[in-house]
């Protein structure tokens, strides 16, 4: 890894970190980043959520000094993104990186788009039975345990509407996260599909920007940092599917 890798993996984590706090979708520009400084898709797809666990650690740390708890909300939803994180993540394991890098990129697209939107609670609660909710989360679990980017938006938007303010459903948010790449993350471990220097200079950055992220009140430094992402993972969207590089 050469100097200027490792000073893109910090910046672009710190921005993802900040951005992961107040909403999610920052895996939309490390796992692209982490492929452009030369880890393989399968790889940066494993290598990406050592700074994912960290930061969220960090995250709810940050919500935790500034008195923003709701541990109880998230217990719910913990057995069923836990289990869908392991179904996902060794689902994805198997597929070949070129193949990974293609499925990311083809995502990608609507996921950045999606993290515009402003996130706001919604008064009234979804019509949805245990089972419907066990469910819904199992898939999200899923989905999260194989590919992670945009997870967060997912659940923020069920999450305000469901009944909870939009701090304490940022918070479950980052809780549930943190459960998902507690599953997921040994997984890739044992495969050997992370690779340890970028994890750790990505890890970094994650952190830094998830610790002010969740600090960030003034909406002017939210959109400057969205615009910037956006930028980012468009252009970044052409080499995962192939279109250069």
């Amino acid at each position: 890894m050469v100097w200027w890798e490792a000073v893109l993996l910090f910046v672009g984590g710190g921005a993802a970190g900040i951005v992961n706090a107040m909403a999610g979708g920052g895996s939309s520009l490390t796992v692209p980043l982490l492929v452009l400084a030369g880890v393989p898709g399968n790889f940066a797809n494993g290598t990406n959520r050592v700074g994912i666990f960290v930061s969220n650690g960090t995250t709810i740390w940050s919500f935790h000094r500034q008195g923003v708890k709701a541990y109880r909300e998230a217990f719910p939803f913990l057995l069923p993104v836990i289990v869908g994180s392991l179904i996902g993540s060794i689902a994805i394991s198997q597929v070949t990186d070129r193949v990974f890098e293609t499925i990311f990129g083809i995502l990608m697209l609507p996921i950045i788009f999606l993290s515009l939107r402003e996130p706001k609670a919604v008064h009234g609660k979804p019509d949805l039975s245990r089972t419907a909710t066990f469910v819904l989360f199992l898939f999200i679990g899923i989905y999260a345990g194989a590919i992670q980017m945009g997870v967060g938006l997912v659940l923020l938007a069920f999450l305000t509407r469901s009944g909870l303010p939009l701090m304490k459903a940022n918070f479950v948010k980052v809780l549930i996260t943190l459960a998902v790449t507690m599953t997921a993350l040994p997984v890739f471990i044992a495969q050997g599909k992370v690779r340890w220097l970028p994890a750790l200079i990505l890890t970094v950055g994650l952190s830094a920007g998830g610790w002010l992220g969740a600090r960030i009140a003034v909406k002017g430094g939210e959109r400057i940092i969205r615009i910037f992402m956006v930028i980012a993972a468009i252009g970044l969207t052409g080499r995962l599917v192939g279109l250069y590089g």
